[in-house]
């Protein structure tokens, strides 16, 4: 591939990226809804994960126009839902300050297909379940998810969900010791990356950075997004992603991002 091809094919996805990050942040969290037993609403403009108290409800807004009608009927969700709400929308076009939540900024980034280096960490795929659950309790400490305190194991990641299509888990270890982990999605030919933790007993020793080259490896020849934090884009910036666009979000108190 051509140096001009190449630029070609990143300005084309990165302004197509948004709607990528939408569908596969969908995926993800109908896979979510579907392994926790939750109700999973899909509409034109948006998808719905209406889950209980603890878990609370999660909003993907998938087309940057939704209708009056679905604006409402994201309202009627966000007032009606048991638990925390929080509303994810990569377009930044709906604007949802009538209903009081705080809002926040974070950018949508893209990696176009190509090669990782080797992880300096061992990383694996989970497959046992213990794995899964020591997994679960480094994303719940590394992301402060007060709403999962205390720990009911299988709450958060249920056996499960590494049973979804496209879903996995991988693990970073260090010396024998769980060190991070994180979750990789692949649907429609993209790949994105969610939930990667370091735990607090091993921070500052490129555990984030051995996730995601170990999930990356397995999605080479795909673009991948992501929504990074403040804190996480350095990282991402680092392995090739580029920011696409300001994804906007939309929270109730106690909601966890």
């Amino acid at each position: 591939m051509t140096t001009g091809s190449t630029v070609t094919d990143q300005t084309a996805l990165l302004s197509g990226a948004p709607k990528l990050q939408a569908r596969n942040s969908a995926a993800f969290w109908t896979a979510t809804g579907v392994s926790r037993g939750h109700e999973v609403m899909r509409r034109r403009g948006f998808l719905a994960v209406d889950g209980d108290e603890r878990a609370g409800t999660r909003i993907l807004i998938q087309e940057p126009d939704l209708a009056p009608g679905e604006v409402s009927e994201v309202s009627e969700l966000v007032r009606g839902a048991a638990g925390s709400v929080t509303v994810e929308d990569p377009f930044s076009s709906t604007d949802l300050g009538h209903l009081g939540m705080r809002t926040w900024q974070m950018p949508v980034m893209l990696r176009l297909p190509g090669p990782v280096a080797a992880p300096a960490l061992e990383v694996t795929r989970v497959q046992r379940p213990e794995d899964l659950r020591a997994a679960e309790q480094v994303v719940i400490e590394g992301f402060d998810l007060d709403g999962f305190q205390p720990h009911r194991p299988g709450e958060l990641f249920p056996t499960s969900l590494v049973e979804q299509p496209g879903v996995d888990v991988f693990i970073a270890s260090i010396d024998g010791a769980l060190a991070g982990a994180g979750l990789s999605v692949l649907a429609d030919g993209v790949a994105s990356h969610y939930w990667i933790a370091t735990s607090s007993a091993f921070r500052s020793r490129g555990v984030g950075r051995a996730v995601m080259l170990g999930a990356l490896a397995h999605v080479t020849d795909l673009p991948a997004t992501l929504t990074a934090s403040k804190l996480g884009r350095p990282l991402y910036e680092s392995l090739g992603y580029a920011v696409a666009a300001p994804s906007t979000w939309w929270a109730t108190p106690a909601a966890d991002a």
